[in-house]
């Protein structure tokens, strides 16, 4: 049965396709053909009544005001972000690197194997960073450095605060941990630096991931970077790479490791192995794990403590911005308006037990989640609409409706939920919303797409975007799928010349 028509691409010569999404045998699955190099059909959800679910979220749209491309050309060509693009840039890439410290064959930015060394300078770096800051309404607020593994630069401190100085108020780096670990003082320079987060990947709690998906053993590596940035107090999010047959059997462990170590860890953001750069492409359907695979394996290593229903996609917190967006008298800056079949999420507590047993609870236990974001809505209308004392009327009336919502059963000792929402509504308190993050464990699922599973409706909607050393700001997804190698051969040197 058809679900759609949008467009694809040939995963051999990357030509833009015609596609069907549609849904057969309980899965949802997207096919094409090119002239060329024939027909490809691979599943996009593995479960066709939850993806139906997830797609009661549509997202609400943002678009920038001061696109780079007047005229795509048809998406996802000439991109960089075009005036058919949808939403705003909420997370900013910038690969400071092409160079390594290793060499991973699941590493989808195809790092270090062209014989070319891909590495802006300093200024331009800085103009990347000024780039997305310049886009209106929304300035881009987050920045993460990527590459190759950005550590391996000389001025990654400098570079950490240069973000700062362009006034990025979330700053984080994508690491595998390795210099991290060597080097005791680097995470206390970064946090000085005014880093905020460290997103560490983090395949499994054994060696055998590591061995298989690395081809070396990380493991002694992870544990000590995650000490040493422990010591300066830098936070950290957990980043596995899941493929089938190589840690989708961890998943649960992942989880379990966060939590033992939630004093420095604050999050495990799971990324299904992207079928770009080094992955071979004739194990596609062998390997490919999607987000419904991925909530499953949740619920079963979790012993059934967290369920496929206890997870939402990040455009479920639209209602929530725009409430607080309403009580303040303001449009929110940024939403998580992502395509509503981008990701997954949840947080998750941990109850100590006085036996010295742990049980995860997810905010799922104790909040009605759904009929939460149905008065948000509703209460963010009727202060659009305005009318006499308003918002003293509406969070009267909001106050004692959402306090409807929680559960009675289940609340963490530790949590004081009702004290919590209250304080966060009256008072916007960051205090508050603080002992809800230290209390909890946001446990997600963000699922990039490659040439076989590429939709033209989920770029159009993509928030997290590089920048690119002549000006473009391309959707993650696209740049990784069609336009990485490119770039990286207009931007590079030879390697020898690098060396002299």
């Amino acid at each position: 049965m058809e679900i759609k028509k949008t467009k694809s691409l040939c995963p051999v010569c990357f030509k833009t396709l015609n596609a069907e999404v549609y849904e057969a045998e309980g899965k949802i699955r997207i096919r094409k053909e090119c002239g060329e190099h024939g027909q490809f059909d691979n599943t996009y959800w593995s479960d066709s009544d939850l993806y139906r679910k997830i797609d009661s979220f549509d997202p609400t749209n943002t678009p920038i005001d001061n696109p780079v491309i007047k005229k795509s050309g048809g998406c996802p060509n000439n991109c960089g972000l075009c005036e058919d693009h949808e939403t705003s840039t909420v997370l900013g890439l910038i690969d400071v690197t092409n160079r390594c410290n290793l060499k991973c064959p699941i590493c989808f930015a195809n790092a270090a194997v062209s014989k070319k060394v891909y590495e802006p300078s300093f200024e331009e770096i800085r103009f990347m960073l000024q780039n997305l800051r310049n886009l209106k309404p929304n300035p881009t607020p987050a920045i993460q450095y990527a590459g190759g593994e950005p550590t391996v630069r000389k001025d990654i401190v400098e570079l950490v605060e240069l973000a700062r100085e362009e006034n990025f108020t979330h700053v984080q780096i994508a690491t595998n941990g390795l210099k991290l670990a060597s080097d005791a003082d680097l995470s206390k320079k970064l946090k000085a630096a005014g880093l905020n987060t460290v997103y560490l990947s983090f395949d499994g709690v054994t060696e055998e991931p590591y061995i298989k998906g690395r081809e070396k053993n990380l493991l002694p590596y992870k544990l000590k970077a995650i000490e040493n940035c422990r010591k300066a107090e830098l936070g950290i999010v957990l980043v596995p790479t899941l493929v089938k047959g190589i840690n989708d059997d961890q998943v649960g462990d992942i989880i379990n490791f966060a939590f033992k170590n939630r004093d420095i860890v604050y999050g495990v953001n799971f990324q299904p192995v992207s079928f770009s750069g080094r992955t071979p492409q004739d194990q596609v359907e062998e390997q490919r794990i999607t987000i419904p695979d991925f909530v499953k394996l949740v619920e079963k290593q979790t012993d059934d403590q967290v369920k496929v229903d206890d997870f939402y996609p990040p455009s479920a917190v639209i209602s929530f911005s725009n409430f607080l967006g309403a009580l303040d008298g303001e449009k929110p800056e940024v939403n998580l308006n992502c395509h509503q079949h981008c990701g997954i999420a949840t947080y998750v507590f941990i109850d100590e037990k006085e036996d010295g047993t742990d049980e995860l609870i997810p905010i799922t236990r104790f909040i009605d989640v759904d009929k939460f974001l149905e008065l948000l809505d509703k209460y963010a209308q009727r202060l659009n609409d305005g009318g006499f004392a308003i918002k003293k009327r509406v969070f009267a009336k909001a106050s004692k409706d959402i306090i409807k919502v929680i559960k009675s059963t289940d609340t963490p000792d530790s949590l004081d939920i009702k004290g919590i929402l209250l304080k966060i509504f009256k008072h916007r308190s960051y205090e508050s919303l603080g002992i809800f993050h230290k209390n909890s464990m946001l446990i997600s699922c963000m699922h990039f797409m490659d040439p076989f599973n590429f939709d033209e409706d989920r770029v159009k909607k993509c928030i997290i975007h590089y920048a690119v050393p002549d000006g473009r700001i391309i959707p993650f997804c696209t740049l990784n799928s069609m336009y990485r190698e490119r770039i990286e051969e207009e931007f590079s040197i030879p390697l020898e010349e690098y060396k002299n």
